[in-house]
């Protein structure tokens, strides 16, 4: 069975953060839907101390193929000088959803003048 879908994570800041990041990258068609939890407590090193801080996490249901751009639009619209992208496998699901994430990742093609 080839790989087709994944499920992308990243964790933002703040909840409008968050919001903006998911809803720019569904309406890029970089996924077919996005989810927001939070506020998470996030425990990490940085800067040769461990930190905590309050972050908020995305997860993006895409395929493989968009998942370059999807990473792509990450970066450029995150505040983290290491933003936190992680590609997981779908390996199973219910088929119609899985076909609706098809769907709705898919690049939507402009018409040519």
């Amino acid at each position: 069975m080839a790989l087709e879908f994944v499920q992308v994570s990243t964790t933002v800041a703040s909840q409008q953060a968050a919001a903006e990041l998911a809803r720019s990258a569904v309406e890029a068609r970089l996924a077919a839907c996005a989810q927001i939890a939070g506020p998470i407590t996030s425990i990490y090193w940085w800067l040769d101390s461990v930190e905590s801080a309050p972050e908020y996490v995305i997860w993006f249901k895409t395929t493989v193929e968009r998942y370059q751009d999807l990473e792509d639009h990450i970066r450029s619209g995150h505040t983290y000088d290491v933003p936190e992208v992680v590609c997981v496998p779908i390996v199973a699901g219910n088929p119609d959803y899985l076909s609706w994430v098809r769907d709705e990742s898919t690049a939507v093609e402009t018409p040519q003048d």
